[in-house]
């Protein structure tokens, strides 16, 4: 008789937390349904605001676009901006779930990567803009020292583009915090090596640049 008892205790304990548990579970599930709902339109909405904001034409600029083609990737990079969006609604929403059904442990796992999911965005815009400059830089460093009929003015404009690569390059890395440590020591070896490379064209290109501005004195002093 007391086992009776018992078992229709534990029956009983049962039932009551079933019922109590159930209605948390079809809000859960609700929760869910209308994060996904949600997630859905923001991922729209972000690829359409990027394509009136013409993103598109700017990521064609940076090169990141034919990286992608060539990578036989078929997506762009606002595509690529609008799933980051999507799955950073849908990955809050069960965070929020789990915390409200007590998986406290589950609410963690997902909430870092959650956390991540913004450097990752971030790591993408500084490539595509980061690669945008470095491509204005070689045409401003371009036009600028072939006006002044400096010899190597290619040389030098191509290197200035490829430093500031590097330099955008582990900043997008930084973002992303993959092995920092590591990660500065690549970036002076790198930069290093490339302002050397920089310093030698400029050196050899300013030699006989230099050599033309002395002939132009001479002359003028001749003519003069």
């Amino acid at each position: 008789m007391q086992q009776l008892d018992i078992f229709v205790a534990s029956l009983t304990s049962f039932w009551t937390e079933l019922a109590s548990f159930i209605p948390q579970l079809l809000g859960a599930i609700i929760a869910l349904v209308l994060g996904w709902m949600l997630a859905k339109l923001a991922r729209t909405g972000v690829m359409r605001l990027l394509t009136l904001l013409k993103f598109d034409k700017a990521t064609e600029k940076s090169g990141l676009e034919s990286f992608m083609k060539h990578a036989e990737l078929e997506l762009s990079v606002a595509s690529v901006i609008g799933n980051l969006v999507y799955w950073l609604i849908i990955l809050v929403m069960i965070v929020t779930v789990a915390n409200s059904l007590g998986l406290s442990m589950v609410a963690e796992l997902f909430n870092k990567v959650v956390l991540y999911i913004p450097n990752v965005i971030v790591a993408i815009l500084v490539l595509v803009f980061g690669t945008i400059l470095a491509r204005f830089i070689n045409r401003m460093v371009f036009a600028w020292l072939n006006n002044m009929e400096f010899e190597g003015a290619l040389t030098v404009s191509t290197f200035s583009e490829y430093a500031m690569l590097v330099f955008v390059f582990f900043m997008a890395m930084e973002q992303l915090q993959i092995a920092n440590e590591l990660l500065t020591a690549a970036f002076i070896i790198s930069f290093g090596a490339v302002g050397l490379a920089f310093a030698i064209a400029f050196g050899l290109g300013a030699k006989d640049w230099a050599g033309k501005v002395v002939e132009k004195v001479v002359e003028q002093k001749r003519n003069s």
